[in-house]
């Protein structure tokens, strides 16, 4: 059978599993979600899934440097076990994280650490927006939510379009490592510097740079 690509999506970030595994489990399934689940787990696939709840201190905190010592990211990154964390592949991902951060200037990690007033105040601004664009009042609220989910996807580092696969988000992409390094990994914090933020200068264009650079 024909599986659309949103279940093979949806069944990705659920195991953690390749994508022609996921698309393999589907068709098996008929496309049932939780009968290709099973499929996956009973072939050993679903491995994220079952990891992503343990507990992880290890880890690297990993600095990246862009630019002559123009933008500056400090990231710790935890795995469950030391040895992991010496390995390649760990310290790898690490280092992709890290770039991430200089290019794409996440304010957070996760959404669940965006304060409750942060939301209300840019639901405020996203509604005078959409108000002053002459938008129906009886829209304009399904317009502030679909508005929001965008600022978290730009501002949430684990939502943002992983910098060097947009196809998939920065926690598809360590879902996938999960899997593949068979520890829980988990993003614990982040501090990016730009050189001169906060001062009144010229408009700069550093991220886009990085950007540039990582995808070479």
């Amino acid at each position: 059978m024909s599986v659309p690509a949103s279940l093979v999506k949806e069944l990705r970030e659920r195991t953690g599993a390749g994508m022609m595994d996921c698309k393999k489990a589907l068709s098996e399934s008929g496309g049932d979600m939780e009968q290709a689940v099973d499929y996956l787990r009973e072939k050993g696939l679903a491995a994220a899934a079952k990891k992503a709840g343990r507990i992880a201190t290890e880890g690297l905190i990993e600095s990246y440097i862009h630019g002559a010592g123009r933008i500056g990211v400090l990231v710790e990154v935890n795995c469950e076990t030391d040895f992991v964390a010496k390995t390649d592949e760990f310290k790898a991902l690490v280092r992709d994280i890290a770039m991430q951060i200089a290019a794409s200037k996440p304010e957070y990690v996760r959404r669940e650490e965006v304060s409750a007033e942060t939301i209300t105040k840019e639901k405020g601004i996203l509604r005078a927006q959409a108000l002053n664009e002459g938008k129906p009042e009886k829209i304009v609220e399904r317009m502030v939510e679909g508005r929001i989910e965008k600022y978290f996807k730009e501002f949430c580092l684990l939502e943002q379009p992983f910098i060097k696969n947009s196809d998939v988000t920065v926690q598809q992409y360590l879902t996938e490592n999960i899997a593949k390094i068979g520890e829980n990994i988990n993003v614990r914090r982040f501090m990016r510097f730009e050189l001169g933020e906060g001062l009144q200068k010229k408009e700069s264009n550093l991220a886009s740079e990085v950007a540039a650079a990582v995808k070479k």
